[in-house]
């Protein structure tokens, strides 16, 4: 029996991650769909937290490709809806780097773009040319030069696509405040996607809450610091290892621990 079978009835809001505990990028992952239907048919609220680039509504349709019912959650929020909502709020325009797919989803959406002259840069992660991040560093070393403000809209440093290990926005991220690059940061683990994600869920009260997802310094750290309880599923991007044993002591969370490592949510 998994410890998910045995879960407090007290936890009346889940804040499940996707990449790496819904999904890898081109499958439903063992018991997903079963495990959040049964949370939903337990009367539990279900929000759905990711740091993808992309505003809520381009991961929903992600998820319906997959087949992940929207029945077996209530609400979705983003890293890619806080960029946004800080890119066009005041408009200008601004740099970027990405997919075509990307900035075609930031462009429908209000993002306003420039190819040269630009004081911020919107990054939403690697290009379709260039494969990892020290293929970068010249562009990167550029802009801080110019002192081009780094917004970060995947806070994640890598995912596992379909069995592959790829790099994403935090990786370059990581870089460009290397070089001595400002950065402003979106998702987890940052506070504001978690009042987000608890204003869609209607304000529960901290101890009804629990966090599930598969990154140490995104998932857990941020759960940490928001004062929420959080399950590691080992199986996403550390590929079973286990949980960093000092990683409270490290971060200086206290006496705060996770409630368990599980390797998926079957």
């Amino acid at each position: 029996m998994s410890r998910l079978d045995q879960l407090d009835r007290s936890y009346r809001t889940i804040l499940c991650d996707i990449w790496g505990v819904i999904h890898d990028g081109g499958r439903l992952l063992p018991g997903a769909i079963d495990r959040l239907s049964a949370w939903k048919a337990a009367g539990k609220t279900i929000i759905l937290v990711t740091n993808a680039p992309r505003p809520a509504s381009t991961v929903q349709a992600g998820l319906d490709a997959l087949g992940l019912p929207r029945g077996a959650y209530d609400a979705i929020t983003s890293s890619g809806e806080a960029g946004i909502a800080a890119l066009i709020d005041p408009p200008r325009r601004v740099g970027f780097l990405g997919t075509d797919d990307d900035r075609a989803d930031l462009v429908a959406h209000g993002v306003e773009f420039a190819e040269q002259d630009f004081t911020e840069v919107a990054c939403t992660g690697l290009d379709e040319k260039r494969e990892v991040p020290s293929d970068y560093v010249e562009q990167l070393q550029r802009w801080a030069a110019r002192d081009v403000l780094f917004h970060c809209l995947n806070p994640d440093r890598e995912v596992i696509h379909c069995g592959q290990r790829e790099a994403c926005a935090g990786a370059l991220a990581d870089v460009y405040e290397g070089i001595g690059g400002r950065v402003a940061w979106y998702g987890k683990p940052h506070a504001p996607i978690y009042a987000h994600a608890l204003a869609l869920a209607g304000h529960p009260p901290l101890g009804e809450v629990l966090a599930i997802g598969d990154g140490p310094v995104t998932d857990m750290l941020g759960a940490a610091r928001y004062g929420i309880d959080a399950i590691f599923i080992s199986h996403g991007i550390h590929a079973g290892a286990p949980f960093p044993p000092d990683f409270s002591e490290r971060h200086n969370l206290g006496d705060w621990r996770t409630l368990a490592t599980l390797a998926d949510l079957s």
